[in-house]
This record gives structure tokens, C-alpha cells and sequence, in this order.
């Protein structure tokens, strides 16, 4: 049974999506400084239009001649963000308010709140800062934990708790899943941040070259200085190369782990998890391959961010059921392991020298 709050929770899942998703058409469409100032728009809380708020704006930023199409898909994104924000606020008052509550937690909503504040202080660097690269990734970045946070708040609020019991090297390798999705979200933000997207044109190979000049000492020179405008970019072709190729690295090695992964779930029973997986995986290869050949369609680019982020809160999910439900199994043979079905236990389970699990 669904816990108060669930249905907040859950509704602010479905935001942070639609943040998420226009945060990247808002990058894949160059308008990350479609408004010179923030939180408004040249002074104002929308795009100037009249002729009064057009002749403030030329007179406040002669430098940035007002493009009302991309001022408005940064202040649209603005809105529902700050939307996502004022929700989550009312997630932490109210976890604080029934914090005495035995099934109300507490920790998740008000460090998501915690993060909310530092993802609005990367929204404004990123413009004050004119896309820095380490602000754009760290902003990418804090968007996607902020939509994976709010999904774990509202597993743990949606009252289900898994029914199977796993081995623990299950829990090794959803970590290990987990991890490796981040980073390669990381390695796509840094992509976007540092336009190389298009460094290779051509698959599998680059330029025609399994191994083409890369210049990967300036494609990760993480102290890149601030002040020159970074809008399309300021590395040469090399070290964009260099981001290109690392980000495909990344990617066959989440397909091997994924694909280790989905064996170890359908080895457990958790057939539809393990289906779950693959489907993601096979989604977002599919995307990622497409932009290369396809030159970054738009449509396809803001796809692909969805893909990291269905992929993200898949492992999430196949996590959340693998610590929820880790108990070690009695091995009742050599090399060989026993899982069976049962239901869910309310207080903890301790095995003889291990520690113990709530489930």
C-alpha cells in the first residue's frame, strides 16, 4: 500500500523528466544563453517583447541582441524548474513535519531539497559563467541526481518491497551498473558541454580510423579558464576527438556490465528487471549510434538524453530491489546456491556472521 506522500513523489518524478529533457533541448538548440542574466530575461521575468522592453534590453546588454525563440526555451525550462524546486520544498516541510512518523523518511527529501538549492546555483553560473563546461556537466549532472533522488523517494514511499531473495554478488554488479551509467552520463555531459557530439561522423570507426589523432590532455583539461564565451565551443578538432572516443569507450564497457547484469537478474527470477535492462540498453546504443550517423538530429539528441535518463532510473530500480531484498543465501552444496520466492519480513534478518538486512 502507497504511503502519504507517494502520489507528491511521484508527480514530482514526472517534473524533473520534463526539466531534464528541456534542460537539453535548451542545450541542443544553443540557447543556454538565450538570456544574458538570471534568474529573468534582460531584467524581466519573460522574454522583452515591447518595444520599451526590447530598447532596456539593447541598452543593458548591447553585447546580446535579444532571439525571442531562444529566450523563450530557456525561460520555459526556467519555469518548470522552478516549478520542480517549489515541490520538493513542500516534500522536505512535509517529511519534517511527520518526521516522527516510523515510515516517513526523512534524510532523502530534505538532501534533495539540499540539492535543488545547488542545482538553481549551477543554473545561474552556467550563465554568469557563460557554459563553462565544469558547470554545464556539473549542472547535467545535478539534473539527473535531483530525477533519480525523486524516483528512489517514491519507491520508498510506493510501499512495495521485493519478494525474492538474491545472492550478494547481485548487489555487486547493480552497483557496479549504477556506477558506470553515471559516469558514462558524466562523459555525455562533458560531450554536449564541449561540442563534440559531431568529432566523429562516421561508425564504428572515426575519420575512418579505429585509432584517430586524439588529443586527450586538452579534451580533459578540467581547469579550462573562465571568462571567454563558451557557446559552440572553444577545443580543436583533436581534443574533441578525444571526448567522442572516451564517451564510446564508456559505452561498450555499460553494455558488457549491463549485459552481466541482466544475466545475474534472470539467474535470480527477476526476468522482468533483466528485460527491463536490455531494453534500455538497446534503446540508448541505438540513439547514441543514430546521432553519429545522422549528425545530431534534434529530435534524436533530446531522445538520447531521455535514454540516459530511462537507463539511469532503470538502475536505480533493479538497486533498489537488490538491497531492499539482499540476504545471503544458505549454500547448501559447493559452488552452488538455493534461491526461493518468499514474502517480505517488517523487522531485520540476521544470518550467522553477516550483517543484518531490514527488508
Amino acid at each position: 500500500m502507497a504511503k502519504p506522500g507517494f502520489r507528491l513523489a511521484l508527480f514530482a518524478t514526472l517534473l524533473a523528466l520534463i526539466v531534464v529533457l528541456l534542460g537539453a533541448y535548451t542545450r541542443l538548440t544553443h540557447a543556454g544563453l538565450g538570456c544574458p542574466d538570471w534568474p529573468g530575461c534582460y531584467g524581466f521575468i519573460s522574454v522583452p517583447n515591447s518595444e520599451a522592453q526590447l530598447a532596456h534590453a539593447e541598452r543593458h546588454f548591447p553585447d546580446d541582441p535579444v532571439v525571442a525563440h531562444k529566450g523563450w526555451n530557456e525561460m520555459i525550462h526556467r519555469y518548470f524548474a522552478g516549478t520542480l524546486g517549489v515541490l520538493i520544498l513542500l516534500l522536505a516541510a512535509r517529511a519534517w513535519t511527520h518526521r516522527r512518523h516510523p515510515d516517513q523518511p526523512l534524510k532523502l527529501p530534505l538532501f534533495l531539497l539540499a540539492v535543488v538549492v545547488a542545482q538553481a546555483a549551477f543554473g545561474m553560473w552556467t550563465v554568469t559563467l557563460k557554459l563553462w563546461p565544469q558547470v554545464v556537466t556539473g549542472h547535467l549532472l545535478g539534473g539527473f541526481a535531483t530525477l533519480s533522488l525523486l524516483f528512489l523517494l517514491t519507491l520508498r514511499l510506493s510501499g512495495v518491497l521485493p519478494a525474492l531473495i538474491v545472492p550478494r554478488r547481485l548487489q555487486y554488479w547493480a552497483t557496479a551498473g549504477l556506477l558506470l551509467v553515471i559516469g558514462q552520463i558524466a562523459l555525455g555531459g562533458w560531450v554536449s558541454s564541449n561540442y563534440a557530439a559531431v568529432a566523429c561522423i562516421d561508425f564504428p570507426t572515426c575519420h575512418g580510423q579505429w585509432l584517430p589523432p586524439a588529443d586527450f590532455a586538452n579534451g580533459f583539461h578540467l581547469t579550462q579558464h573562465i571568462g571567454p564565451n563558451y557557446l559552440g565551443g572553444q577545443l580543436d578538432s583533436d581534443a574533441r576527438t578525444a571526448i567522442h572516443l572516451t564517451h564510446r569507450i564508456g559505452a561498450l564497457l555499460v553494455t558488457l556490465v549491463l549485459l552481466g547484469l541482466a544475466w545475474q537478474l534472470k539467474a535470480v527470477g527477476m526476468t522482468r528487471l533483466a528485460a527491463l535492462v536490455l531494453l534500455a540498453l538497446a534503446t540508448q546504443i541505438t540513439l547514441g549510434i543514430s546521432n553519429v550517423l545522422f549528425h545530431l538530429p534534434l529530435p534524436v539528441a533530446v531522445a538520447h538524453n531521455a535514454g540516459g535518463a530511462a537507463l539511469l532510473l532503470t538502475l536505480v530500480l533493479v538497486n533498489y530491489h537488490a538491497r531492499t531484498s539482499l540476504v545471503r543465501v544458505k549454500q547448501h552444496a559447493p559452488g552452488r546456491w538455493r534461491f526461493s520466492p518468499r514474502k517480505p519480513t517488517a523487522g531485520p534478518i540476521t544470518i550467522k556472521g553477516e550483517m543484518p538486512w531490514r527488508l
